[in-house]
Parts: C-alpha cells; sequence; structure tokens
C-alpha cells in the first residue's frame, strides 16, 4: 500500500517517440548501404584504431570504471563487437577502492593507444599519479599482460618504425617526441626533443602513422573551440608542418549545459548556453586508417552533452598530401550519414553491447561496468540465481557508496527499468536506481525503523519527494532525453502502470567524472557499517530512437519540405526551388509536392509532381543554381538522404557535397552551399518532411 507523503510532479518531456522495434538498440549501420553517426551513441571518448588484416580494433577511454579499456573489433568499421576489457580492474590504493574519503573520478585509464607489431597488440594508456600501463596480448580478445613504464607519458601515442626504433609522442600545446627502448618500458637517454614549439596550432591526443616515407600526426587542439589538426614531416623529429584537417563538424549538436567547478558542495555552478553554442562540441581528437580497398577513414570524437563524448566517423579525402576529414567540396566537415566504407565485407547490421540484463547468467552482461574497484565478496549472481544481489557497505551519500553497477547511458533517447526485491534491507540501507554524473539523482528505497520508504533526490536542488512504501518489491524507472538533456523518474508496483515522481533532472557535463551520465545500481548503508541487500532481478532499457533512419526513407511517395529556419515550404518556381511562406497558394498545391526516387545507397532525386523536372545543383550551387531540369544529370540530380534524428532531414548535393539550403526569412531562391547544420537547426539547412496523399 503506498501513501503520499510529499506531492509528486507529472512531467511532460518534449520527446520524438518513434516506434522501433522494443528490443533495439543504437544501431549505426542503416540497413541500405550508409551508416549514421555517431557510431555508438552512448560515450566512447579518446578512441584509438588499428588494422590488422581484414579486421579492425578499437578501445578508448574508460577511466575510473571497471572493468577498463574494452576492446572492439569489426569487419567494417561500422558494426562492432566487444571482445573483452584490457583491465579487469585498476587497483592502486584506497582512492581506487572509494576508501579514506578519496576517489578517482575523473582519473584512471585515458586516452589509450592500440598498436599491433609483429604478431603483438599493444594498449598504452597513463594513469594519472600511477604512470604510463603498456598491455599485451597476442589475441585481442585476451589474456592481456599489464605492466608499467618506467616513464609518464600523457596521451602518449606510439610508432614502430621501419627501422626498428620505436617512437612516443605526447604533449599538449608543445608536443614531444622520445625514443623508446625496445622491452617498450623507458624511454632511451637523451631522445627527448619538442617536434612542435608552444603556440604552432597544434594540441593535444596524438596519433602518430607513417604513410609513403613520411610521419604524420594528428592532434587535437580545444581553445576556444575543439578542432584537428595534422602535423607532417619528413623524419620522425621533424621539422614539422601544421594543417587544420577537420574542423566545425557538430552534427547538428550544440553545447547546452556544462559544470566547471565541481569540487564544492551542490548546488554547482551550472552555465547554460544558447541554443546555437557550439563550445567543445566539434569532432576531434581522432586517428586515420585505410581500408584493405585502399579508401582511407578518420575516426574522431565530439563532445555529445551529458550522454558524454562519442565516436564519429569520417570519410577522408587526400588533397596536397594531407589527410582531410571529409568529401571533395567540402573539406573538414563530416558527414552525418554516409555510405559503408569498402573493405570488402558485407556485415548485417549490429550493435556491440547487450544492455538489458536479467541476472540469469554466470556473469554480467559486458555493458557493465563497476564505479571503482568493486569489492568481490559483496556482490553475486549466484547467492540467488537470477538475482543481482548487492550488499550494502557504509556510505555517507550515493557519490561514496562502493559496488554501485553503472552503464553508459544511450542517446537519443533511453528509458531504463529495474525491479528490485526488498526484504534483505536492514535499517540505515538505500538502494534503487541513479543517474550517475555530478549533480546526481537518485530513485530508491530507504529502509529505517518507521518502515520504508520510496525517495527521490535531486542533489543539485536538495530536493526530496517520499512516498511511504510497505510492499517487498518496486519497479524504478528513469526517462532520459539526451537531446535535452533533462530526465524523469517514476515507479511501479505491477511492472505495468509507472507514476512520475519528482521534479525533472537537468543533467550538464562536468569534467568531474569526465564521463557522461550512467545508468546505476546501487546499495549503501548510512549508520557506518556493512547493511543487509538488495536483490535486482532485471534491468531493461527501452530505445524509442535506436537507429539513425528514424522513418524509412520515402521511396517512389510524395513530400513536402519545410525549412526550420522560417517555416517556408519549397516549390517548384520558373524551374527554380524557390521557399514560400506558408500561406502562399503555392505551399498548398502539387507545386510544393515532390516524388523521392532512390537512387543508390541512401540516395534520391526529387521529381516536381508539377512539372515532372528533377532538382538539379548547378555549377557551385549557390544561388539560383538550384534548377528543375527535364532531365535527371547524375550526381547533379542526386542527393544524400541524411536524417537528423529530431524529425528533421538534410539533403546534401552528390556534386559538391554541400547542402540543399534557403537563407532564412529572405524568400530568395534556394542554393546547395551549406556546409553544414547548425545547433539550433535554423541556418536553413535542416528540412521537416511529410508525406502528400494523393
Amino acid at each position: 500500500m503506498l501513501r503520499i507523503v510529499i506531492s509528486t510532479f507529472i512531467i511532460i518531456l518534449p520527446y520524438l517517440l518513434v516506434a522501433q522495434a522494443d528490443d533495439c538498440t543504437w544501431t549505426a549501420d542503416n540497413g541500405n548501404g550508409t551508416f549514421t553517426n555517431p557510431i555508438f551513441h552512448d560515450e566512447f571518448s579518446d578512441p584509438d584504431m588499428i588494422r590488422v588484416g581484414n579486421d579492425y580494433y578499437l578501445t578508448g577511454t574508460t577511466m575510473h570504471a571497471m572493468p577498463g579499456l574494452p576492446v572492439l573489433h569489426s569487419r567494417d568499421l561500422v558494426n562492432w563487437e566487444l571482445l573483452t576489457y584490457a583491465a579487469e580492474r585498476l587497483d592502486e590504493g584506497p582512492a581506487f577502492r572509494l576508501e579514506d574519503g578519496r576517489d578517482i573520478y575523473g582519473q584512471g585509464f585515458w586516452a589509450p593507444c592500440f598498436r599491433y607489431h609483429e604478431g603483438t597488440f599493444y594498449i598504452f594508456s597513463n594513469v594519472n599519479g600511477v604512470g604510463t600501463q603498456v598491455f599485451t596480448a597476442t589475441d585481442p580478445a585476451g589474456p592481456w599482460k599489464q605492466q608499467q613504464m618506467r616513464a609518464d607519458l600523457h596521451d602518449l601515442t606510439v610508432l614502430f618504425d621501419d627501422d626498428g626504433k620505436k617512437y612516443a609522442v605526447w604533449g599538449y600545446d608543445e608536443v614531444k617526441m622520445v625514443q623508446l627502448t625496445d622491452d617498450l618500458l623507458d624511454v632511451v637517454p637523451g631522445t627527448e626533443r619538442v617536434i612542435v614549439p608552444r603556440g604552432s596550432g597544434a594540441g593535444e591526443g596524438s596519433h602518430i602513422y607513417k604513410i609513403d616515407g613520411k610521419y604524420y600526426i594528428t592532434n587535437t587542439n580545444y581553445e576556444p573551440m575543439c578542432y584537428q589538426v595534422c602535423l607532417r614531416a619528413d623524419e620522425p623529429y621533424g621539422p614539422y608542418e601544421i594543417n587544420v584537417i577537420s574542423a566545425e563538424s557538430n552534427m547538428g549538436v550544440g553545447q547546452r549545459a556544462r559544470v566547471f567547478n565541481t569540487r564544492g558542495e551542490a548546488p554547482y555552478d551550472v552555465v547554460r548556453y544558447d541554443e546555437n553554442y557550439v563550445g567543445c562540441i566539434p569532432m576531434h581528437q581522432g586517428g586515420i586508417v585505410e581500408t584493405q580497398s585502399g579508401e582511407w577513414w578518420g575516426w574522431s570524437m565530439l563532445d555529445y552533452n551529458s550522454v558524454g563524448r562519442v565516436t564519429g566517423l569520417s570519410p577522408v579525402t587526400w588533397q596536397d598530401g594531407w589527410p582531410y576529414f571529409g568529401l571533395p567540396g567540402n573539406l573538414t566537415r563530416t558527414p552525418r550519414s554516409w555510405v559503408k566504407p569498402n573493405t570488402g565485407v558485407t556485415v548485417e547490421p549490429s550493435a556491440p553491447f547487450v544492455r538489458d540484463d536479467d541476472f540469469s547468467g554466470p556473469e554480467l552482461e559486458e555493458i557493465w561496468q563497476w564505479n571503482h574497484v568493486p569489492v568481490g565478496d559483496k556482490w553475486s549472481l549466484s547467492e540467488r540465481p537470477g538475482f543481482l544481489r548487492l550488499h550494502a557497505l557504509p556510505a555517507e551519500n550515493f557519490w561514496r557508496a562502493k559496488n554501485s553497477l553503472t552503464q553508459r547511458g544511450i542517446g537519443p533517447e533511453s528509458i531504463a527499468t529495474t525491479r528490485v526485491e526488498l526484504g534483505g534491507l536492514e535499517n540505515g540501507d538505500v538502494a534503487g536506481l541513479a543517474l550517475l554524473n555530478l549533480p546526481y539523482a537518485w530513485l530508491g528505497v530507504v529502509q529505517e525503523e518507521e518502515g520504508r520508504t520510496l525517495r527521490y533526490f535531486n542533489q543539485q536542488t536538495d530536493e526530496t519527494t517520499d512516498v511511504e512504501l510497505e510492499e517487498d518489491a518496486i519497479w524504478l524507472r528513469t526517462h532520459a532525453n539526451f537531446d535535452t538533456d533533462t530526465a524523469f523518474f517514476s515507479y511501479s508496483l505491477d511492472g505495468e502502470s509507472f507514476t512520475d515522481i519528482g521534479a525533472p533532472v537537468h543533467m550538464p557535463y562536468q569534467l568531474r567524472t569526465f564521463q557522461g551520465v550512467r545508468y546505476t545500481l546501487f546499495n549503501y548503508h548510512t549508520s557506518g557499517s556493512a547493511g543487509g541487500f538488495a536483490d535486482f532481478d532485471l534491468f531493461e532499457v527501452e530505445e524509442p530512437r535506436c537507429m539513425g533512419l528514424t522513418r524509412p526513407i520515402p521511396h517512389d511517395q510524395v513530400i513536402q519540405l519545410t525549412s526550420l529556419a522560417d517555416s517556408s515550404v519549397l516549390t517548384s518556381w520558373r524551374n527554380f526551388l524557390r521557399p514560400v511562406g506558408e500561406s502562399s497558394p503555392a505551399a498548398a498545391d502539387s507545386l510544393s509536392h515532390f516524388r523521392v526516387l532512390e537512387r543508390g545507397p541512401g540516395r534520391v532525386a526529387l521529381q516536381s509532381i508539377a512539372t515532372g523536372r528533377y532538382v538539379t545543383v548547378k555549377n557551385n550551387g549557390g544561388l539560383a543554381e538550384v534548377r528543375l531540369e527535364e532531365t535527371e544529370s547524375g550526381d547533379a540530380s542526386t542527393f544524400q538522404w541524411i536524417d537528423m534524428l529530431q524529425g528533421d532531414l538534410m539533403l546534401m548535393s552528390l556534386t559538391n557535397h554541400r547542402y540543399l539550403s534557403v537563407d532564412p526569412g529572405q524568400g530568395s531562391l534556394c542554393s546547395a552551399d551549406a556546409r553544414d547544420a547548425r545547433p539550433d537547426r535554423r541556418g536553413g539547412a535542416c528540412f521537416r518532411w511529410e508525406l502528400v496523399k494523393q
């Protein structure tokens, strides 16, 4: 029986619900020969990738989460599987175990370097305050052996040169190079040099390659906005030229809210930006790889607000000896959707992680990571088969709770639900479901002498909402919309009908955990000693928008296109493409109707219903250079259909790899020369499309 103690709030969030498979999780492969960025719609930061024969391998930063350093495998650069983690745990003292009031939030494994040389796989990763770690394996699926270098190289990258020498590159602004000993555990004395002086435009997060006899180092700068450069030299120590290879690619996403100072107590100073502010969002810190077919591809990460830093995949265009991210005619900009890499392999669309867990297996699903090093005998899948049992360990609050089990929040929108049985709780225990962030929020059950209370707590606002609870089991749910960085909690007694509780949770990105928001199962004891236990018997994640194509491309159907910038409607006018106001007669008749014709993987032609002519880009695609022609003209009449995941669309011309656009509020003729989308989607290149009844 429930009795409401403090009134709850009913929250309606501005999210989009698109009918997709109930068991679907984010899949970048659109199933039509194209893919949509990001490759993972959850945090995968500081990625590094290698190709070994016909196989690709990937790892990335995991900070304080255990196990760490995931090893992923792919045959096509788009569909990945998780093989293992290189590090089962990282235990270097009390801070790594949340002991003595200490922690390693935002520390741990940073910016790993993945390499392969003469039958051995290597992962190098620096651990602040500990030193640089080297992991080796002959099989990427493990086992991996860990050793510590006698050097401390931050965000390093390693090159095995043709002459047998081994080099490491690291540093920010001032970039350094040093030769490594043959065992890779130390530096050769006297070989350290500055290869790029301060103030030259270089940054950090280097990735070094030797290509056709030249040395290339991709490198990122984050002030005042993230962008990526490339260093190029004829000799390992230089001198190096520097060129910008990726800039302002933000996938139509801007920075919304950020917390910079998180060392004190809540409420934290949340900096909120206007809707068009890009900040550190654009693609940065990545590298390049050549496929078996000779194509070149790049990868890098984007600061994607509260979901964390995500990984994007970019076609690479070599021009004048530089590897630009992007396509001819629109260099340094990465399309959100593009044709999949040609690796000579056809792979069915798949996702790397299984997010749901009924806890019936002998092991946790591999998506799970512990918040810091777990206490092994205080959690179990075998004490009560079919349940995850978390024993309560002493902690003053959720932030200090040991054995908190986490998995990354998944965008663009997801709903996490768990059921927990409460019969093992002791007075002083607090168990439930949390959004691990700073500030954090949770919904859980508090066991006290007076009875049980269902409690919602928001650290930022210090808001508490209590509901008396007599039941021995309850369903807890959180619904996170990472397009708005807003979440809310709800609960149920039957698993069918859920009741909202508490105010909306506003989720900023912050540099204390240096991670995105994580869904977390927890149980801790507030009285300074160990407590009872909580039994979780399921964890399920629903994703209303789990595919890059939120709606199928409407082949052979008729649509109308409306600009998000000014609500103008595209029409056929004197064989030009012209936007008109919503109330214009032309917006209501066949002049605004276009048939979508399939023209290859994710590609379309647009045929005017009124005239039968085809939308065609002439010359450079500038003003008055989008015409309606009697016949199709190959690439000039073909557009890449790019779903922007929020009900809007971009159309990339294949003739110049720029986007169809209108000049907002001007009523002028359409062009096809927009370079990208603005975060507020009001630059003129984003359109809403609707089917027209015939």
